[in-house]
């Protein structure tokens, strides 16, 4: 039975919107004061009059570019990540933060933070990656005992806030059915619960939730479901599809208006599939749908009678990437959806997911060849992309003219198509992607690198001090010669490998103190790349990145890396691991061309990094690793579009790796993702030995990997890197007992979860001594050492 529209008047939604914007700031000023207030150097009232004024000049700036409806201008403003806001709004924060609770439940902001980040024995909650983005979500703990209501309310103060300035915001909140699936079971949870199973418990806070949005005057509330595009749930799909019409009905028709504003339900990132007509089937007044990364849903004659009245909002601009919308195009996808689903049903325009993932401006990148530039549409100019659409090409025929333009420009310009790199891609054969026996290969590792049983290292980057900082600005500015900067580098390098022989670690690295970012510093050396100056996009709570952007095709046209390590290499005995990233990772941590399929580029990087690889090789450098923290990252979210990604993905990490001699010890990274998923596709990649996230975890991947028969080398993350707290040699050692018992001794590598670059020295040295006091309390259980 189709849902009824109550004869409540609604209001209407906005002809054109966009479905979030970055929460930042032009120039990281969020990071800087969020940063600063850490540090002891700001106030808490300081630091909430900088959230205050970005979030006025965000709406001040929406405004200019055109979004004047009434709830055109979104309300999602977080001082660290949208799924702890929830969490905190609706009090579902583990008992081992109890004391940091107010009277009422709440937590104030620096509560909110050590949330975030951990403190002493107190570990911070998980983190993953959100989808299949770069940005990071904070993984709540949910389980029988956990207490839901509404707590406090930020979101709608910030809502009123608007509302004082004359502007009628929409606020924009994770939906409650995404917030349990995103959830883990808390310590104490019964084994087989589901966070889902909480649903109705939750509904209660998000119905109290909304009334106070009510009495604020919001007119309508945006509940981000993204989850309900991913068929990967442990849940089953009848499973979620009863979530999606429980709570949508007690949230819409139990709770009726003008108790509540109107639900806008947004699902990005994928095809909505099935769960569009369950949500057709609540009181939802508007249902978004990501027309870009997914499809259109199917509209028959129930779906079509249930949504009349109502609005579809249609995602036809890429909030992900960064290239200029084909109009026409758009345009057809909206004439189709309007045909679909006929004149009862009005289509509004939005972008496909928030422009969170973009950086604000083109106008801010002056660096930039204003060729490649004109091709580009960052924040702000998908706005005004949004508002051409909505208006359509008789409205806005100079937008739809630009489009075309730009368009035939990109297709035709100078090293978007280079015939030698795809006649070098066309040549390859099956044997370019595979290397030698494993057995064989060990052995030759063995005789060449002489290590003890449980052999340390670090992932890469130390970290990044100011001076290192200083040093590439001044050198961009010319107030210091490239001879005087790379002294300054190779001075950071010899201290760093210095500090490494102190530790007494086994395999050292470089510290990669000449590298601004793992994947720009290669974009800035390969041809096909450019970098932006103020492309700052947000990654997680104040960490900020510059995606490259990656437009033409790939070549390497000198060596990158080799000089650095060979230095680093003459200043030790001990082994030094050469530095890549990996093909796959600089595609999801760069902006791509959208114009050939991804493999295509993948393959040109993997034979780049190839290239690399032989040159270290030459140079003498006897391990060399080559990151894919993103390896995860790029999975569809539906199951059938699985396979085929990671059969492309693994191939080019082979086809950079493969052409590496026996004796080369090949070493690989991920981190931050949940891996159990792709444990097969991590064996594929067929590296010597892969360091893998676990410490947030608790190594919850153990499981994982020994049930998959994993045969080589494996380091599960020790040391959580993404905290300042400090482990203690105790915590390290339990964490590397549980690991042994999982791996065994001659496949096990202690290592942190990643590369150290965003931490301070003094923590990181007392970490790095606790991991190598614990490494040898072990081996010493283990007996005398034993090679290999």
């Amino acid at each position: 039975m189709s849902y009824q529209q109550p004869s409540t008047s609604v209001p209407t939604f906005p002809a054109a919107t966009v479905l979030g914007y970055p929460r930042i700031g032009p120039r990281r000023e969020l990071k800087r004061a969020v940063e600063s207030f850490w540090a002891g150097r700001a106030t808490v009232p300081e630091l909430g009059a900088v959230a205050r004024e970005l979030r006025t000049g965000t709406r001040t700036r929406l405004a200019g570019l055109g979004l004047g409806e009434d709830a055109s201008i979104p309300s999602d403003f977080t001082f660290y990540d949208q799924v702890l806001s929830v969490a905190a709004h609706v009090g579902a924060i583990p008992d081992r933060f109890a004391d940091l609770r107010g009277p009422g439940g709440a937590l104030d902001l620096p509560g909110l933070f050590t949330v975030a980040r951990g403190e002493g024995d107190r570990a911070p909650l998980e983190m993953t990656k959100w989808f299949d983005s770069n940005y990071h979500y904070l993984v709540p703990e949910i389980g029988p005992e956990t207490e839901f209501r509404l707590v406090e309310t930020p979101s709608v103060k910030a809502f009123a806030e608007g509302l004082s300035d004359g502007v009628v915001t929409r606020p924009v909140i994770v939906g409650p059915v995404t917030f349990l699936l995103l959830s883990k079971p808390s310590a104490s949870a019964p084994e087989g619960f589901s966070p889902l199973s909480r649903l109705d418990d939750l509904l209660a806070a998000y119905t109290d939730w909304l009334r106070a949005f009510a009495e604020a005057g919001a007119t309508w509330v945006q509940l981000d479901e993204p989850a309900l595009v991913s068929d990967a749930w442990a849940e089953t799909p009848a499973q979620v599809s009863d979530a999606v019409g429980r709570a949508y009905r007690a949230l819409s028709v139990d709770l009726a208006r003008p108790e509540r504003p109107a639900l806008f339900v947004a699902a990005p990132y994928a095809t909505i599939g099935e769960r569009f007509a369950d949500l057709a089937q609540t009181g939802v007044e508007a249902i978004g749908v990501d027309l870009v990364r997914g499809q259109a849903p199917a509209i028959d004659g129930a779906v079509r009678a249930a949504l009349a009245g109502r609005t579809i909002v249609a995602g036809v601009v890429d909030g992900h990437n960064v290239w200029r919308t084909d109009l026409d195009a758009a345009a057809a996808k909206l004439d189709r959806l309007r045909e679909a689903v006929g004149p009862e049903v009005n289509v509004a325009v939005s972008t496909s997911t928030s422009l969170i993932h973009v950086p604000h401006t083109t106008a801010d990148e002056p660096d930039l060849e204003e060729r490649l530039r004109s091709w580009l549409a960052f924040a702000d100019e998908k706005v005004g992309e949004v508002l051409a659409l909505a208006a359509g090409p008789g409205a806005a025929p100079e937008a739809f003219t630009r489009s075309r333009e730009v368009a035939a420009d990109r297709a035709a310009a100078p090293g978007v198509v280079v015939p030698s790199v795809r006649d070098r891609t066309a040549a390859l054969t099956d044997a370019d992607f595979h290397r030698g026996d494993y057995d064989t290969r060990v052995a030759a590792q063995d005789a060449v690198l002489d290590l003890p049983p449980l052999p340390t290292t670090t992932i890469g980057s130390f970290p990044q001090t100011s001076e290192l900082r200083v040093a590439r600005a001044s050198l961009r500015k010319g107030e210091i010669t490239i001879d005087a900067y790379e002294e300054a580098m190779r001075a950071e390098i010899a201290r760093v490998i210095s500090l490494q022989e102190d530790l007494g670690l086994d395999v050292l690295v470089h510290g990669e103190p000449e590298r601004n970012d793992m994947v720009q510093y290669f974009a800035e050396n390969l041809d096909g790349f450019a970098v932006t100056q103020n492309g700052w996009v947000q990654s997680y709570g104040s960490r900020c990145t510059r995606p490259s952007i990656l437009w033409g095709d790939v070549s390497r046209p000198a060596p990158i890396t080799v000089g650095w390590s060979t230095y680093a290499a003459s200043r030790t005995d001990r082994p030094v691991k050469g530095m890549l990233t990996g093909p796959v990772t600089i595609l999801a941590w760069s902006f791509v061309r959208d114009d050939q399929p991804l493999a295509d580029t993948a393959n040109q990087v993997a034979l780049a990094l190839r290239d690399e690889i032989a040159d270290l090789e030459t140079a003498g450098i006897p391990v060399v690793q080559v990151d894919e923290p993103a390896l995860r990252e790029l999975l569809p979210l539906r199951r059938a579009d699985q396979q085929a990604y990671l059969d492309w993905s693994v191939a080019s990490f082979r086809l950079a790796t493969a052409g590496a001699a026996d004796a080369t010890q090949i070493h690989t990274h991920l981190c931050y993702s949940e891996f159990g998923e792709v444990i097969g596709a991590i064996d594929g990649l067929d590296a010597d030995v892969t360091s893998i996230e676990a410490a947030r975890s608790k190594m919850e991947i153990l499981p994982d990997i020994s049930g998959s028969g994993f045969a080589r080398g494996i380091g599960p993350g020790v040391y959580d890197i993404h905290s300042p707290r400090v482990p203690s040699t105790a915590e390290i050692t339990d964490l590397l007992t549980a690991a042994l018992a999982s791996v065994g001794e001659r496949k096990l590598w202690v290592n942190p979860d990643c590369g150290l670059k965003t931490r301070g020295y003094p923590e990181t040295v007392s970490s790095l001594e606790h991991l190598v006091a614990a490494t040898r309390t072990v081996r010493e259980r283990l007996g005398a050492p034993v090679q290999g």
